[in-house]
């Protein structure tokens, strides 16, 4: 041992306390020259001048990594650490050792080491920066903080997605040292959005719309369904995690909380995953009454809540047998007897025995107190819906018949114990007096506010420019049904243009297709061809072969076009200008073109959505329905343009993204977005006006590849400026205002003529 410790030739002395565990371990894997390999990179780092950290992880780690890869991969490590070493980058060496072990095992195979220190260097060599172009004189801001959350980070991505999710820090950050580090903390918008992105499993945020929509017609349940982190910081939503328990859904004031993103499991989807936590939470709520948490024992309360967990999964059985299925192969199955008395807690082992069989009744359990209160429980239920306080005075029985002194002992079984889809409970408890538990799950009190009636965001990229790459996930587009107005007020902006009207309906009539054409020389049909017919009857008595095409049938010869008309209602539409004598706002001149568009559309009879947007911020883009493809021009949809009002900004990238979403979807071989709008894209977040006019040229290109042809109607005389960089030659200015109820049918029928 003195000769191994004189060949490390280290004189730190705190490396006596961990050099001997460490080199018996390293005796154990490395062959001789492994071992001299060993210490004589020992030495190096040791004299490299960086303390003692870089040697004590080294010494500690190395074994490890040896054990799980392989010896044959160590000198590519060693190589690594080299090029580190001979960068500015030497401190981030320790947090390299210390985290490579840990990456390992996520990385257990040689060639996906290898891809590993190969995006390490790759980092290294992008963020590193020179002050004349040569040699690199600055470390890389980010490179410490990307070793430190590597086996975090490998815990959810495969090594392309960790590549994936490098590659855009570097590319959007390589010049700014502070956002870079924040970057590579996970602690940007950005960063997590790209790490969602890149993850494996089903993300909630890609299935919330359906959730919502599936919780709401089961269960008449509107609750906002809020996503916690999973991966990047497990226990910050939920108090009830240890490393043995992990982070478990829950509700409470703000919502229902579910995990950001689940993976198949014992051959359930993840969806379906989503669907059973939704279904036992929503149980909760329609079924349980809180219960005075300081009336009981922790032991006893978790007794309460498990009896508690399965009569709601009783009764949403009763009511949804199907669930079965989901619930049993999802519910652990814990083995009878695994548990030792002797020396582990065993009373939540007992407690999910006795939930599966609740569950199952092939449960085959043989435990004669299981097999009695299985059958107590199943008499409480066959008397109806029973309730919280009863089946808490069950879950006390059963708590005293089979109480054991090793019960109150810290090592507790978990093996086979934790029942992923079923929620924390908190909401089964109030307290009397505070406590620790107390601090815990009750909330702040907050004001009431009333529920709005829209259904959770849509989640949208934003295109940067100056990176060339989106931002994944950036904007919150939230969609709602548009209040309702006086119809009457659209009626009095119509009256106005009635000469208007009359004109445009003589051109309508030149538009409007015809409504039948004859296709002839059909086998089946709608009904018989007389010409054809008799000169087949004719062929036939003259003995020749009859034409079997006897028929005929109709189709419509109409235009193949949906339309769809996307307002700007952002703040400037309140801006006035002068009409004739006196005076109007934009908007109200908008909602009289938009009228006489409606109206004409209608009589063509062309497929019309009109939708209408304005945005605060990236987090709050609001999308107004002001009239669907299925609705007829009538007085519901004149209200809701009547009570049109003009405010905030205009992102409008997003809200075309958004449109094109309905759109896209219409049967039509044409299909049209008209943009109204009077100024050019902005938000009170971008402080750069070329980011959000690049990111609306964007859209319009994502547009042209789903084959929707968009078209820009704007009120700005200074839009020559801005809207040909967005639009390409597919736009008009209208310079006088006042005549837009006049030019904007008129622009329409050009375009569709």
């Amino acid at each position: 041992m003195a000769a191994y410790r004189a060949q490390l030739d280290c004189r730190f002395p705190q490396i006596g306390e961990v050099f001997e565990a460490s080199l018996l371990d390293a005796l154990s894997v490395l062959s001789p020259a492994g071992v001299g390999a060993y210490l004589d990179t020992g030495r190096f780092l040791g004299g490299m001048g960086r303390g003692v950290e870089p040697v004590l992880a080294f010494l500690q780690e190395w074994p490890s990594i040896a054990r799980i890869l392989g010896e044959e991969a160590l000198p590519a490590i060693n190589d690594t650490l080299q090029l580190i070493w001979k960068s500015p980058n030497g401190k981030a060496i320790s947090p390299f050792l210390q985290t490579l072990a840990a990456v390992a095992r996520r990385l257990p195979e040689r060639a996906q080491m290898q891809r590993y220190l190969e995006l390490t260097l790759e980092l290294m060599e992008r963020t590193s920066s020179s002050i004349h172009g040569i040699h690199k004189t600055f470390a890389s801001p980010g490179l410490p903080d990307f070793f430190a959350q590597a086996p975090t980070l490998l815990g959810s991505l495969a090594i392309g997605g960790l590549r994936n999710w490098v590659d855009y820090g570097i590319r959007n950050y390589a010049n700014h040292p502070e956002r870079q580090r924040a970057y590579f903390r996970l602690q940007l918008a950005d960063s997590r959005a790209v790490f969602q992105r890149e993850r494996q499993g089903t993300l909630l945020v890609d299935q919330q719309r359906p959730l919502d929509l599936y919780l709401r017609a089961l269960w008449g349940d509107s609750a906002q369904l809020v996503p916690y982190a999973t991966a990047v910081d497990p226990a910050a939503d939920s108090p009830r995690t240890s490393p043995a328990l992990p982070a478990l859904p829950y509700y409470d004031a703000t919502g229902i909380r579910l995990p950001d993103v689940l993976d198949d499991a014992h051959g359930i989807s993840g969806v379906d995953r989503y669907r059973a936590s939704l279904a036992h939470i929503a149980g909760h709520r329609r079924w349980s009454t809180p219960l005075f948490a300081d009336n009981f024992s922790p032991m006893q309360r978790m007794a309460i809540e498990s009896f508690e967990d399965s009569r709601i999964e009783t009764l949403i059985l009763r009511r949804y047998p199907g669930l079965r299925r989901i619930f049993l192969a999802l519910h652990p199955r814990p083995v009878e007897g695994a548990c030792r008395p002797a020396t582990e807690s065993c009373l939540r082992h007992r407690l999910t025995m006795l939930s599966r069989a609740l569950l199952d009744p092939e449960h085959g359990y043989q435990d004669a107190s299981l097999r009695e209160f299985v059958a107590r429980f199943a008499q409480t239920m066959a008397q109806g819906e029973a309730s919280s306080e009863e089946i808490a005075t069950l879950a006390l029985a059963y708590v005293a018949r089979t109480r054991r002194q090793s019960d109150q002992l810290a090592n507790v079984h978990f093996t086979d114990t934790v029942i992923g889809y079923r929620d924390d409970n908190r909401h089964l408890w109030r307290f009397h007096e505070l406590s620790d538990d107390e601090e815990m799950f009750e909330q702040p009190p907050t004001t009431a506010t009333p529920e709005v009636d829209r259904l959770p965001p849509r989640h949208y990229p934003e295109w940067d420019y100056q990176s060339q790459s989106y931002r994944p996930d950036w904007v919150s587009v939230y969609e709602s049904l548009h209040p309702s107005g006086e119809a009457a007020t659209i009626d009095r902006l119509l009256e106005k243009h009635t000469a208007l009207a009359r004109r445009l309906k003589r051109l309508l009539d030149l538009l409007r297709p015809q409504d039948r054409v004859r296709i002839r020389y059909q086998e089946d049909g709608s009904e018989l061809d007389l010409d054809i017919a008799i000169r087949s009857l004719i062929d036939f008595k003259s003995g020749a072969t009859p034409d079997p095409r006897i028929n005929l049938s109709h189709r419509t010869n109409g235009r193949n076009l949906a339309v769809l008309l996307l307002l700007d209602l952002s703040e400037s539409l309140a801006d006035k200008v002068s009409v004739g004598d006196g005076e109007q706002t934009v908007l109200e001149l908008s909602q009289e073109a938009v009228s006489l568009l409606a109206w004409s559309i209608e009589q063509l009879g062309d497929p019309l959505a009109i939708a209408g947007f304005h945005s605060d911020t990236r987090h709050d883009v609001r999308y107004f329905h002001l009239k669907g493809y299925s609705e007829r021009w009538g007085d519901p949809v004149k209200g809701r343009l009547a009570a049109m009002q003009a405010g905030y900004s205009t992102r409008m990238g997003a809200a075309m993204r958004h449109a094109a979403h309905y759109l896209a979807a219409q049967p039509a071989e044409k299909k049209l977005m008209l943009i109204l709008t009077d100024g050019r894209p902005s938000d009170v977040d971008v402080q750069d006006e070329r980011l959000l006019i690049e990111d609306a040229r964007k859209a319009v290109g994502e547009l042209d590849q789903q084959r929707i042809f968009s078209y820009c109607i704007s009120l700005d005389r200074r839009a020559d400026e801005y809207v040909s960089d967005i639009f390409g030659g597919r736009y008009a200015v209208i310079d006088r205002v006042d005549r837009l109820p006049e030019r904007l049918p008129e622009l329409f029928m050009a375009l569709t003529r």
